[in-house]
């Protein structure tokens, strides 16, 4: 299984995501490249449509591994597990995260083209084109955990067997249409994996 583009994954997973339509989903795109597959799936069910920046807090010598994540309002989720087990310093922590605020900050200022719509009590959709180790939308899952939704549903056109393993603990209920066991990146399950830019997403997300 290969997609043409994005757009066309986010349609394929609007299709399975149908029985959400009338809950009036949120859905919400990690940028860039999950932005046109959110887009897609919230024009296929309804509902609105909104981006999520999230920053992962990988550890310096293991960034794969997430001892905490950001999300905008200043939100921070730690991971208390890995957090005590790496016996990081509270130095080489701040230093991560002062890095991932200033990305963070940089993200807002140029994909946040409305003030974010709130989480609470919604039916929240997290989509990306894909995840191959599903570290950062952990994350994202962790994030939007904070706020309270009634119901928080990922989605993926592709992913491998160890990241949906990871990300549907996080989770009420995963959705993805394809589990490659050998998938050695995202990209390999589209033709056309272009880098996105900025100005695209803005776009969308408008």
């Amino acid at each position: 299984m290969v997609y043409p583009d994005r757009e066309a994954a986010g349609r394929a997973l609007g299709t399975a995501l149908e029985h959400l339509r009338a809950t009036r989903p949120l859905v919400l795109g990690l940028p860039r490249g999950g932005v046109p597959v959110a887009a897609a799936v919230s024009a296929a069910i309804g509902g609105e449509l909104d981006v999520l920046l999230v920053r992962k807090l990988g550890l310096p010598w293991q960034p794969e591994l997430a001892m905490g994540a950001l999300g905008e309002s200043g939100l921070l989720v730690l991971n208390r597990d890995v957090v005590d087990h790496s016996r990081i310093t509270a130095e080489a922590f701040d230093e991560v995260e002062q890095a991932e605020r200033a990305e963070l900050r940089r993200r807002q200022e140029t994909l946040r083209v409305r003030d974010p719509i709130p989480l609470a009590r919604r039916t929240v959709v997290i989509a990306d084109d894909g995840m191959a180790t599903g570290a950062t939308v952990v994350a994202a899952c962790r994030v939007a955990n904070a706020q309270h939704p009634a119901r928080l549903v990922v989605a993926m056109p592709v992913a491998s067997p160890e990241a949906v393993r990871r990300v549907e603990r996080e989770c009420d209920e995963l959705v993805c249409l394809w589990t490659p066991a050998d998938l050695g990146g995202v990209g390999m399950a589209y033709s056309d994996f272009h880098q996105l830019e900025d100005d695209e997403v803005t776009a969308l997300l408008r």
